[in-house]
């Protein structure tokens, strides 16, 4: 395992000698940075790179590259552009143990997970890449005395691509994969705690045939996106964050008129009835919870259990929580990686505090943790718990982004819809039972983007994913995902004469 740990961070550190913005196909130094951002590994605490933040100057470079792009790219046929869509996803299948070892040293994930995460970008862009020619397919439309119609499906022009840092891999793919298929370009923007990966992606991008210039990256803060939200060349902006954020960047896209994509937080409930296959919903509770150290916007964390089995299935969730293994997440044992910074972590904890103080009752976690073998200065916590949780608790109402798991008894169906939909948020969903009638019942009044029924965190490419409410606008990862990335032209062909007063 000290092999694995040295080869992910040998891989780090060699492809770190370059820099991280991804320009016209080749990686180049930012010319006019407005500072510099640390970013560290979670699992040891140590710093990774002193990385430059992208100017005004950079953010033009990258977005006159891609309009540039968008002339050529625009017209290549739909065949060939997903040929090298097919291939990028191919490539990505390939390369996904390379590219999952960086992406667990710079996000904290386990290296399973991780994995995974390269692995389901692979299996976007192949969705996408088979979706090519039904993105610029248009309508004939027949009118009166032989006249007719023309509908066309066209590329808007330059997306613009703003990232989270929890699957830094897949959203860079899922962002890209749609907005490329339909004959856009995009500059991409990651977050300032994972900047690696992306570029890794982007490089992969050119080795298969994309052309320069059609998917580039520029690294930066805060300050970095607003340029490119508000840039005059952007005709699009797909963004991925907090609420607070969304808002921000749904205002500069107005200032503009530009069409928007938000994918925002979630406070989502996972309902299990007392008729559910409670072996399957204890795994789907803790995967709706813990995967990716809970920092997952869809995840189940307010978990509704019917009054009459609460107590064995709780029971048996904290037994289980509390074998799950935290730790190294280049270890093959290790269950539950590094939370992404030390005052992310900070912070989640305070949550628990905050839940104490206000009467929750923690059955087991929600403290610090330090591995051993290299990680005791990461930034680790043990799976929480909590009981004894009210509706209007702090935990109970904000996304806490930790593995933080909220539990709640009901006693009716009327009374857990009701209470599931009391929040802002409408991501994601969950319903266990056995009866199909009460499954379809409950999913159809609950008022959230995505619903699992006896599964959870089934994010599956041909299904819609986006929120209701503040959780977002827009829908990603399905073949409805293209009509975010193109717009409509109504072409009238006259085939008489003008009819006229004149």
């Amino acid at each position: 395992m000290a092999d694995i740990r040295k080869e992910a961070n040998q891989a780090t550190s060699a492809f770190l000698k370059k820099p991280l913005n991804f320009i016209d196909g080749v990686r180049v130094a930012p010319s006019e940075p407005t500072h510099k951002f640390a970013v560290y590994e979670p699992s040891t605490g140590k710093e990774l790179i002193q990385c430059p933040s992208s100017g005004k100057k950079d953010v033009d470079a990258a977005m006159q590259s891609s309009r540039e792009a968008f002339k050529s790219w625009s017209q290549v046929s739909a065949m060939e552009r997903s040929r090298i869509l097919t291939k990028i996803g191919v490539t990505l299948r390939e390369r996904a143990p390379e590219i999952a070892k960086v992406e667990s040293v710079e996000q904290g994930k386990p290296l399973l997970e991780a994995t995974a995460e390269v692995l389901s970008a692979a299996e976007c862009m192949e969705f996408y890449a088979g979706l090519a020619v039904e993105a610029v397919t248009g309508k004939h439309v027949q009118l009166d005395g032989g006249s007719f119609g023309i509908i066309r499906r066209e590329p808007l022009g330059v997306c613009v691509g703003i990232g989270p840092w929890n699957f830094p891999v897949a959203l860079a793919v899922c962002k890209a994969a749609p907005a490329l298929t339909c004959g856009n370009t995009m500059v991409y923007k990651p977050s300032p705690f994972t900047p690696i990966t992306t570029v890794m992606v982007a490089e992969l991008f050119t080795e298969c045939g994309l052309p320069n210039g059609v998917f580039n990256v520029v690294q930066g803060e805060g300050q970095t996106g607003v340029q490119l939200t508000g840039h005059d060349e952007a005709n699009k902006v797909s963004f991925t964050g907090s609420v607070a954020t969304g808002k921000k960047v749904m205002a500069s896209c107005a200032a503009g008129i530009k069409p928007v994509t938000l994918e925002l937080g979630g406070k989502s409930p996972l309902i299990v009835f007392a008729d559910a296959d409670l072996d399957n919903a204890l795994k789907a509770t803790l995967v709706a919870n813990f995967i990716n150290q809970g920092e997952v916007c869809c995840n189940g964390t307010r978990v509704f259990i019917e009054s009459s089995i609460k107590e064995e299935f709780v029971k048996r969730l904290v037994a289980k929580t509390k074998t799950v293994k935290v730790g190294d997440p280049l270890k093959a044992d290790s269950k539950l990686g590094a939370l992404i910074t030390k005052e992310h972590r900070e912070k989640v904890l305070n949550y628990v505090e905050s839940a104490k103080k206000q009467g929750a009752k923690v059955l087991c976690g929600g403290e610090k943790v330090s591995p051993a073998d290299g990680c005791s200065g990461g930034y680790f916590m043990s799976p929480c718990i909590l009981d004894q949780v009210g509706d209007d608790m702090t935990v109970a109402k904000e996304e806490i982004f930790g593995p933080v798991m909220s539990i709640f008894s009901f006693t009716s169906e009327e009374e857990v819809i009701k209470r599931a939909n009391n929040t802002n948020f409408g991501l994601a969903a969950g319903v266990f039972t056995s009866d199909v009638k009460k499954a379809h019942r409950v999913a159809n009044q609950l008022q959230a983007g995505l619903i699992g029924v006896n599964n959870y965190n089934q994010i599956k490419f041909g299904l819609p994913f986006g929120g209701y409410k503040q959780s977002g606008i827009g829908r990603e990862n399905a073949a409805s995902t293209i009509e975010m990335f193109t717009q409509l032209k109504s072409v009238y062909v006259e085939m008489g004469d003008v009819m006229a007063m004149y």
